[in-house]
């Protein structure tokens, strides 16, 4: 049998099975090993969705959260205090802490710090759970109201009077018969003014503004060997007085400065120097607390104590009969120069008191403080009359216009601010200078310029119709701490003005000169200002004599 014949190999090779895998197989992604819970402390609180349970929170961040969720729960809390309803009258304050078991006052609380401990007592008791207790401390309250209605009727209510004392009661009667005739003649005098065709206010204001503008620097003198810090023209502008950081008090003769007498008394710099408008003395204030009342050739009169803190600025009263003081212990205090006696302590204000002066009427009295406010106050009734609000800063100056209607402050905040009583708001907004506003002064016949001094080495007049610049004093090398204007001496101002409506009735030719006479008499004519670089420097308006003498003619 033959064997077969071989079959030749297959042209294809053969294909591999389908389950077999055309690449390597890739390696499998490593799990990672589980991880260990993380601790609430280390993870810190999440917001709900546990997004932040993964991560660490670092010691930093964990201590603002803190002090943001307690700056949140305070905000809360002084929330809620301020919506809680709180007794206003301090009687029932003290009630309402008396029924709480709380003291109901403490060593120098006032009423407002009172009202504010009660508030945040309340809030206390409410976020620990003791709301029954103020419930029952309140309907006491109700109960205690509902059986003393007619009792709470006749109680005194804030702001409140204290009873003063017979001389204080006197003083008010002689303030007020002396200041209404003042008022009188000088509303009679601006109706004359403004009815009489002959007489022309608008013409004399631009002559006056004129006059201004030509102040130069006459003499300059070293007045101590301590910074100055006050100056004073005598009534009849014959003398002139400055205070010094030395405790020393200097009369100077004028014209030219010559040293006439030297007041010693003080223990501590003296502040402030003023001479009465109607005697020939002057007072002084220090900061040893103390005021003094002296003569002109140095002799002491009287010493005025009783205030608690150094004294700042002084004033006398346009009757001369007393004197006003300004100081730190937050008050200003009104005495009697003959007698010495305290008449007036006065309060309002939340700072110290810096500055005082009075009306020329003097009627009023004004007081500026570091606390940004000035006040005026009625001297015949005690009562509060106007707070002026719109310093930023501590005001350092006030001063009453010859007009009786606008009063001029100056601060810290390099503004000067003129308001009117009338409106009871500020009239204008001075940016007077580039420093502090230490003084400022009205001319004193009409009012018709301003002078203010200040920190940055200069002292500036400015027009009071329309407050603009007149002159700027420039000479000192130092800060410029105070100024006054000769002339305008406030008796002789009122004697001439009952003249001057006297002989218009009589006669209005005589009248006439006579108003033009007082224009001369009482023009201020020259200008001192004080500084640190302890120089005196007297300014003249030499053209202004020249140019009344003209109209004259």
């Amino acid at each position: 049998m033959e064997n077969p014949r071989p079959q030749p190999p297959a042209l294809t090779p053969p294909m591999a099975p389908l389950s077999a895998p055309l690449h390597p197989p890739i390696a499998p992604i490593p799990v990672p090993p589980p991880r260990a819970p993380v601790p609430a402390a280390a993870a810190g609180v999440g917001d709900g969705d546990g997004d932040e349970a993964e991560y660490e929170i670092s010691d930093d961040h964990r201590a603002a959260r803190e002090r943001h969720e307690r700056a949140v729960q305070e905000l809360l809390q002084r929330r809620r205090a301020y919506a809680m309803a709180v007794p206003t009258n301090d009687s029932a304050v003290r009630a309402r802490l008396r029924r709480l078991g709380e003291p109901i006052t403490l060593f120098g609380e006032r009423e407002m710090e009172r009202r504010d401990r009660l508030r945040a007592l309340m809030v206390k008791l409410e976020a620990e759970g003791q709301v029954d207790r103020l419930l029952r401390a309140q309907e006491d309250d109700q109960a205690a109201r509902a059986g003393d209605e007619e009792e709470e009727e006749e109680q005194i209510q804030y702001p409140f009077f204290t009873e003063g004392t017979q001389e204080l009661l006197n003083a008010r009667v002689d303030i007020a018969q002396y200041s209404l005739p003042r008022a009188k003649a000088r509303i009679e005098r601006a109706k004359r003014r403004h009815e009489d065709p002959d007489e022309d206010p608008e013409a004399e204001a631009d002559l006056v503004v004129k006059q201004a503008g030509d102040f130069v620097l006459d003499c300059s003198e070293i007045g101590d060997d301590r910074p100055l810090t006050g100056c004073s023209f005598s009534r009849d502008a014959s003398l002139f007085a400055t205070s010094s950081w030395s405790g020393l008090i200097k009369v100077w003769s004028m014209p030219q400065i010559t040293k006439v007498a030297t007041l010693k008394g003080h223990t501590e710099r003296a502040t402030d120097v003023a001479f009465s408008p109607v005697d020939d003395c002057l007072a002084t204030a220090s900061a040893d607390k103390t005021a003094k009342l002296w003569k002109q050739d140095g002799s002491l009169l009287m010493s005025f104590d009783g205030h608690l803190d150094r004294l700042a600025r002084l004033a006398f009263h346009p009757s001369g009969k007393y004197l006003g003081t300004a100081s730190f212990d937050k008050t200003w205090r009104l005495w009697d120069i003959n007698t010495g006696t305290e008449l007036l302590l006065q309060e309002g204000h939340s700072r110290s008191v810096y500055g005082v002066n009075f009306h020329p009427d003097g009627s009023l009295a004004a007081s500026c403080g570091l606390d940004s406010y000035a006040r005026v106050w009625d001297l015949r009734s005690g009562r509060l009359f106007f707070t002026l609000k719109g310093h930023v800063k501590p005001v350092l100056g006030i001063c009453f216009s010859p007009n009786g209607f606008l009063v001029a402050t100056g601060s810290e905040d390099n503004f000067c601010r003129i308001w009117d009583l009338r409106k009871k708001e500020v009239l204008y907004s001075i940016p007077a200078h580039k420093s502090l506003v230490s003084h400022v002064k009205f001319e004193p016949q009409e009012g018709y310029y301003l002078a203010t001094s200040s920190y940055d080495t200069k002292a500036a007049l400015w027009s009071a119709r329309d407050y603009k610049p007149i002159k700027s004093l420039v000479g000192h090398e130092s800060k410029v701490t105070s100024l006054d204007i000769s002339g305008g001496n406030i008796l002789a101002h009122a004697f001439s003005i009952i003249c001057c409506v006297n002989s218009y009735v009589q006669n209005p030719f005589l009248g006439l000169l006579m108003g033009r006479v007082c224009v001369v008499y009482a023009d201020g004519q020259q200008i001192v200002t004080v500084s640190h670089d302890r120089t005196i420097k007297i300014w003249s308006c030499r053209s202004s004599t020249q140019d009344n003498a003209m109209e004259l003619d």
